[in-house]
């Protein structure tokens, strides 16, 4: 149970004691990552329901649903999608982008991609109060990211870091297993929603190439920006197939 343990303590404000960390727990967190995904999806959609109880503003719901997730993740997801902008839209070799993405700045790349994948996640959850569930399955998705951005056989950018910890360590059956439950889960929302779970899977399977030629392979900001990626790619997914756009 360490990697479960140490996954809801990573990837979560939440009071859980991590237990034993070595590379064998950080492997088995990244493993475990889609159900804890799930569970901050849980706590948004239950917040977003008691929101449109209460006849809040639709964009007011989803702005104050998407700042809830980041509370309760720390901000480590956009602070990497962030971080991850700014590396891939540097001149320069690998040394210099992976220098870039330490110097934790935010630049205009950055700041622009927050502001559009916020803004879009926000307008998103804001139009899913009837089917809030749609914001589990785009959380859980979001987390199976790390599963596929881990998978075997791509490096890690950095010789330490999360990234090496974790990187090729997820084994091709977890991957799909992981991404087929997701798109089984989204058939009971809409086709479109299922349809999204496998778009953003093919972005990621293109983001994490592009990445390993830009940077040398993956690290943990790599693994925040494809969580945020593929969130936002369910969330519109599962929003045009309600027909509320």
């Amino acid at each position: 149970m360490d990697g479960l343990r140490l996954a809801v303590s990573w990837l979560t404000v939440l009071p859980v004691r991590a237990g034993q960390v070595d590379d064998r727990a950080c492997r088995q967190a990244i493993s475990f990552a889609p159900l804890v995904g799930a569970l901050v999806g849980g706590i948004g959609a239950l917040v977003l329901w008691g929101l449109n109880a209460l006849g809040a503003p639709p964009l007011l719901a989803g702005l104050l649903v998407v700042a809830l997730l980041v509370l309760v993740t720390r901000g480590m997801h956009v602070d990497g999608l962030a971080d991850s902008v700014d590396g891939l839209g540097c001149y320069g070799p690998p040394e210099r982008a992976l220098q870039v993405m330490r110097d934790g700045g935010a630049g205009p790349f950055a700041v622009v991609a927050l502001i559009l994948v916020i803004g879009v996640q926000a307008v998103s959850i804001g139009e899913l109060a009837a089917t809030p569930w749609a914001l589990v399955l785009a959380c859980a998705a979001g987390r199976a990211a790390f599963v596929l951005c881990c998978r075997a056989g791509l490096p890690s950018a950095r010789p330490e870091g999360m990234g090496a910890l974790v990187a090729g360590s997820q084994p091709l059956w977890l991957v799909l297993g992981w991404w087929l439950i997701a798109t089984l889960a989204a058939l009971l929302i809409s086709p479109a929603a299922a349809v999204s779970v496998l778009v953003a899977a093919g972005l990621l399977v293109l983001f994490t190439r592009h990445v390993r030629r830009r940077f040398g392979g993956i690290t943990g900001d790599v693994l925040g920006a494809a969580s945020e990626l593929a969130t936002t790619v369910v969330l519109v997914g599962s929003v045009l197939g309600s027909g509320q756009f």
